[in-house]
């Protein structure tokens, strides 16, 4: 299909980003400066182009422990107090460039202490390389504001311990909990304290679920979990059935648009891990017609070489959506946000750029 709308367009549409993990999203040369001055040798290429792309074909074949592999390499340049303000100040900074305005970016601190760092350096250095990275895009013109969630890993015991930092740093540059890592075989209510934890504490929290596994992870994270969003849920289009081209929704689906559960969808993703065969048939095109609360994120933007712009292209595209569709998904994200509406509402109010439609109630 053609894109009915330019990227120019795209681009400067103000965008709210829900899932982006700062550890998949160094720049290539900045992890091979960061190689060279920590006497890392363990990268495949050290030459930029080179290991972008070995980092997409290393994230393509096509399932998510293969995928995850290749984050040895990142977390192993994110171990000092200067590596990850770097790191994060990037982050920020590149968000802002692909004309993202808000972001919620996440990232595990006890991946970070291999060189002695405590979880709380570890945090407090992240928030402070978002705050430089918001400040130097403002020099470049462009306005971002960045909050981080804390990830617990599925597959270790930090889930209490992270859950409590949440609750610790509210409202100093974090808004919410995540679990995440490899799904299968390590479902979200090994950590059901944690989460009775944040509830109890008034602490937001999003729950990997139906990446990579079945609908009973998302069943899990939804029903005995309580979350209040789902990272990826791809799988959730197994619960719809299609009977002479009319959708019947199983109990769950029915239960999760009912409830208007946002969906942090990452097309490139969700292809390199298998979840989708084409950005036609990924199921967020489906499930946005049927009224649930899809959003476009990025997930990791070193591993799928992409941005912000380049999700949304792909999916209009594919979808033969209008920047009104596009305008859909950032409001279904804004909404969905761990900072209120409202908040939301006048950041985007105050970055409608000139060649920009402005549409009602933003």
């Amino acid at each position: 299909m053609a894109l009915l709308i330019s990227t120019e367009q795209i681009l400067r549409a103000p965008k709210v980003l829900l899932h982006d993990h700062n550890d998949g999203g160094l720049r290539p040369q900045t992890m091979i400066e960061l190689a060279e001055s920590s006497g890392y040798t363990k990268l495949p290429f050290y030459e930029a182009d080179a290991l972008q792309k070995w980092f997409v074909e290393a994230c393509s074949e096509g399932t998510l422990e293969l995928y995850l592999e290749t984050f040895e390499h990142t977390i192993s340049l994110m171990q000092t107090a200067e590596e990850i303000i770097r790191v994060n100040r990037e982050c920020a900074i590149d968000l802002a460039r692909s004309g993202v305005v808000y972001a919620e970016v996440r990232g595990a601190p006890e991946l970070f202490t291999r060189k002695g760092l405590t979880i709380d350096q570890v945090i407090e250095y992240t928030v402070e390389g978002y705050q430089q990275g918001m400040t130097e895009a403002k020099s470049e013109g462009n306005t971002i504001r960045v909050e981080g969630l804390l990830c617990a890993m599925r597959h270790t015991t930090s889930a209490n311990e992270v859950a409590a930092k949440v609750v610790k740093y509210q409202g100093r540059g974090i808004v919410g909990f995540d679990i995440a890592g490899p799904e299968m075989g390590f479902p979200p209510t090994d950590h059901i304290k944690a989460f009775n934890f944040l509830r109890e504490n008034g602490a937001h929290y999003t729950i990997h679920a139906g990446e990579a596994a079945p609908l009973e992870s998302i069943a899990l994270a939804v029903r005995d979990c309580q979350t209040e969003r789902i990272g990826h849920g791809i799988r959730l289009i197994d619960d719809i059935t299609f009977i002479d081209g009319e959708a019947r929704l199983g109990d769950l689906a029915q239960e999760i648009l009912d409830k208007q559960i946002a969906l942090e969808m990452a097309p490139t993703s969700n292809l390199q891990t298998g979840g989708a065969a084409s950005y036609a048939d990924h199921p967020i095109g489906v499930m946005k017609n049927l009224g649930f609360n899809v959003t476009i994120n990025t997930d990791n933007r070193l591993m799928s070489d992409t941005s912000m712009v380049a999700e949304m292209t792909h999916i209009a595209t594919a979808h033969n959506w209008t920047l009104q569709d596009l305008q859909d998904v950032t409001e279904n994200a804004m909404n969905a946000a761990f900072i209120s509406a409202d908040e939301i509402a006048q950041i985007l109010e105050s970055q409608i750029r000139p060649g920009y439609e402005k549409v009602e109630n933003l």
